[in-house]
């Protein structure tokens, strides 16, 4: 069973995060050989990622949602610091804006689709939507409820217009969510990471982790998978999503061009 089979969260599956284990992934058992491999399969990733790019006839979208101090950016980081950066763009969504306030929902998020060639990486998504709008209140239930199938459409629309979409779901413990926050406290350096919110968002763990399994319920589609990355391990996180990135690029299996009549044995270069 590849990766990708065993994290994948199946269409209408129903998720319990407390019964999955935040620590481990079958097959990913020694810190040493796991950087190693995570080596091995970002070099495979950014020659994928040429071949996508010369191509320019698809597009892959990786989303990223996690808890507060779920490890998103360090993922982004570890896992993407070797790809083009003429490539690949990361997006981070914030608070709307009062011009985004003004659109519909999918409005700045349609912006930030990557185009063929390219893989866009979004850190936080439309699922913002469905999460903190619903878990603080920001929305009545009949505003934010329809969205799960209006995401579920608009993901089925990138995909008919040849953008690969796939979403990973950072699933760490109350515990190590702890330990990253007292460590954001501990290391000057860190400081600036940390918020006083992050404690009021905290005694929503409950909350949010209900909303995150109606999203990896209800939006885990045949296009659009979610797959659960057990997080509390940065380098069990990081070979995983690695691992899923590279098997989903080899499945879209882009080709470099090829030009008719072209002979370049016919051109001399002085």
């Amino acid at each position: 069973m590849s990766i990708r089979e065993k994290l994948r969260v199946s269409p209408g599956q129903k998720i319990h995060l407390d019964d999955i284990d935040p620590d481990q992934v079958d097959g990913i058992d020694d810190k040493s050989d796991a950087k190693r491999d995570l080596r091995e399969e970002v070099e495979k990733i950014s020659d994928l990622q040429e071949a996508l790019y010369a191509e320019s006839k698809q597009a892959l979208l990786v989303v990223f949602q996690a808890l507060d101090a779920g490890g998103k950016d360090g993922t982004i980081r570890s896992v993407f610091s070797g790809i083009n950066p003429q490539g690949c763009h990361v997006t981070s969504f914030k608070a709307p804006s009062t011009l985004e306030r003004s659109h519909d929902f999918l409005w700045r998020i349609h912006q930030a689709v990557p185009r063929h060639g390219t893989i866009g990486v979004f850190n936080r998504s439309q699922y913002e939507d469905v999460l903190i709008v619903r878990v603080d209140n920001l929305a009545p239930k009949s505003v934010w409820k329809p969205r799960y199938e209006q995401i579920n459409h608009f993901e089925a629309l990138l995909t008919s217009a040849r953008t690969r979409v796939i979403k990973f779901y950072l699933h760490i413990s109350r515990d190590e969510q702890k330990e990253r926050f007292q460590e954001r406290l501990d290391m000057p350096e860190k400081h600036w990471k940390f918020s006083a919110e992050d404690l009021e968002k905290r005694k929503q763990w409950n909350d949010y982790r209900k909303a995150f399994e109606d999203v990896l319920e209800r939006c885990s589609t045949e296009e659009a998978p979610w797959y659960i990355i057990p997080a509390n391990r940065n380098w069990v996180r990081n070979l995983a999503v690695a691992r899923v990135l590279r098997e989903t690029l080899e499945e879209m299996d882009p080709q470099y061009p090829t030009l008719e009549n072209f002979d370049p044995s016919s051109y001399v270069i002085d």
